[in-house]
């Protein structure tokens, strides 16, 4: 199941960006793409890079969690952006989208955005996000880290211990998908939302609710170590997901410190 390696020509064959891949770097092997980003984020002149590995050894989820991954069977990835005017939330939900269309584009796939950071299809985790930032000289600095299994066969998942189920492109579509033409896509899907966000955050919104798998579902919650439960109405860049408390009340929840844990 997809034999072919990531390639930076084939992937810059024909890629059209303003900022994401302006320069393309795939390791074999590495700890972590974000840590890799890090190391260029000094220089202005990175804004962009794009970092591919082929295996991890120390991948890294949200809220401390590990990724996992077999060796050329996902897209793991990462986007430095130097100085970058958009809100952290904003990037988030942008990337979200991208990862959905980029998705539906090169494999025919229905994936949802389920809030903060994971992409689902058929109910199941088959991508992720980890958004980090760091100030620098007075400017704040983002690695946008990407997740998305392509390759891995049921197996993975069945001897696996995940928080939430989890699938993959070759799953859900039963063909053999070139990461090289999903990551090339991926690419430019990324410096699209990527550039509206900077210039109209309402329309990442709306399209984040099209995609959204928990707008106007009932959803159950934690946020520091209480549950809630509620109807989600919507979500707010600055702020974070709106509920509408089964007390009547509306409140709204920050992703730094809230989990999903199901919604219905």
């Amino acid at each position: 199941m997809d034999p072919e390696k990531l390639d930076v020509d084939i992937i810059n064959d024909g890629l059209k960006t303003v900022i994401v891949g302006n320069n393309i770097i795939v390791f074999n092997n590495t700890s972590s793409t974000n840590d890799i980003a890090w190391q260029y984020s000094t220089n202005p002149k990175n804004n962009g890079l794009a970092i591919f590995a082929e295996h991890q050894d120390a991948g890294r989820g949200r809220r401390g969690n590990k990724w996992i991954s077999r060796p050329g069977q996902s897209i793991l990835l990462s986007v430095l952006l130097v100085g970058h005017k958009c809100h952290p939330q904003l990037l988030t939900l942008g990337s979200a989208v991208a990862i959905a269309e980029t998705i539906k584009n090169c494999c025919g796939l229905e994936a949802r955005i389920k809030w903060p950071n994971d992409i689902i299809i058929s109910e199941k985790k088959a991508a992720g996000i980890l958004l980090e930032s760091r100030v620098n000289n007075g400017q704040t600095n983002f690695v946008i880290g990407i997740g998305i299994n392509c390759g891995h066969d049921k197996t993975f998942f069945e001897d696996s211990d995940f928080q939430m189920p989890g699938t993959s492109i070759y799953i859900e579509s039963r063909k053999e998908i070139n990461r090289n033409i999903l990551a090339r896509t991926l690419l430019t899907k990324l410096d699209e939302w990527i550039g509206i966000g900077q210039s109209n955050g309402d329309k990442i919104i709306e399209k984040w609710r099209q995609l959204s798998s928990q707008l106007g579902h009932r959803i159950t919650l934690e946020y520091n170590h209480q549950r809630f439960t509620g109807n989600c109405i919507g979500v707010d860049p600055a702020e974070g997901l709106i509920l509408q408390l089964e007390n009547g009340g509306v409140r709204i929840f920050e992703a730094a410190h809230t989990s999903i844990l199901r919604h219905l």
